[in-house]
């Protein structure tokens, strides 16, 4: 068939735009191209080990052996093991009281940190200190802290006559779970601390000005302008601070390996135990799968009260 002859200084007819045409031009598809080396790297160490995990819960794997398909049997013989639910109660107990005392302090901290004073900048420095240190190194140094016969705070509490004997900090039961949390916190703070600080940066001076001129007192102040506005970002902070609180594995591994008698093993270092340790992949991996509702709770009491915008202003909920 002969070629069809364009007059000249005529137009030729338009070309007919293409799905890839489109494609090229579309800012959501340009997103998500450029998001697909993060979701690959998400779904390689982040998606597969959860899938895998939860998968060996369900068998009986043992090291070097795969394992078969047991069902919830692992699960079933974890509902009668009083040693599971002693380690879900430490867990609760532990990340409850940490994450509780972590922000009441870290707010404190964050709020005098917002004051004019001398020195603030070299401050704010400091107090990152405990966060940037590895959690390993700071383990060691409350260990030595905790030293049944070095300890310095039993020398400094004997010499000061409040005390007769050394404290046995990680050889009683109660002491220990104390211990375990303070070390918890001292780490946890800054990260609390900083975090709301940089919180408290984004509130406008106008708005304590005004409520100042209107007569209103600090903690009215606090009330109905910082807590209100500090709120989106504290529900964030916190979320993770129960999150890695409740995995905490390096800390407690390295001071007590779950000891005195079971006092201070949380779910992280129960599973560690038994999985790598013991040799029983599938039931470490039902306790680790067993963590996955508290976590999922912890994320959806967020989620749902950041998408309450009357909450997040601090006025009172229908």
């Amino acid at each position: 068939m002969a070629d069809i002859a364009v007059a000249p200084g005529a137009k030729a007819a338009p070309r007919e735009i293409t799905a890839w045409d489109r494609l090229k031009v579309n800012r959501n598809w340009l997103g998500f191209w450029f998001m697909v080396p993060a979701m690959a790297f998400l779904i390689l160490f982040l998606a597969y080990p959860l899938v895998l995990g939860v998968w060996l819960s369900f068998t009986d794997a043992r090291i070097g052996r795969t394992g078969a398909f047991v069902g919830l049997e692992n699960y079933e013989w974890l509902m009668d093991d009083s040693n599971f639910w002693l380690v879900v109660f430490n867990t609760l107990f532990y990340t409850i009281v940490a994450s509780v005392v972590k922000f009441a302090v870290g707010l404190y901290l964050a709020l005098l940190l917002n004051e004019r004073m001398p020195f603030k900048a070299m401050i704010r420095a400091l107090v990152l200190i405990p966060f940037i240190v590895p959690t390993v190194l700071s383990a060691i140094a409350f260990w030595w802290i905790y030293d049944s016969n070095f300890s310095i705070v039993s020398w400094a509490l004997r010499e000061t006559g409040l005390i007769d004997g050394n404290i046995n900090f990680l050889g009683d039961v109660w002491n220990a779970r104390w211990s375990v949390i303070f070390a918890n916190v001292w780490r946890g703070i800054p990260f609390i601390a900083i975090t709301l600080l940089a919180g408290l940066q984004t509130v406008s001076p106008s708005l304590y000005e005004a409520a100042t001129i209107d007569g209103a007192s600090s903690w009215q102040r606090f009330r109905f302008i910082t807590y209100p506005l500090l709120t989106p970002i504290i529900a964030v902070v916190m979320t993770f601070s129960v999150l890695f609180t409740f995995t905490d594995f390096q800390l407690i591994w390295v001071l007590t390996r779950g000891g005195p008698v079971n006092a201070t093993h949380l779910m992280a270092t129960l599973s560690y135990q038994r999985a790598i340790l013991g040799g029983n992949l599938g039931e470490g991996a039902a306790i680790s799968t067993a963590m996955i509702p508290f976590l999922f709770a912890a994320i959806m009491i967020s989620w749902f009260g950041l998408q309450r915008r009357r909450w997040q202003q601090g006025g009172d909920n229908d």
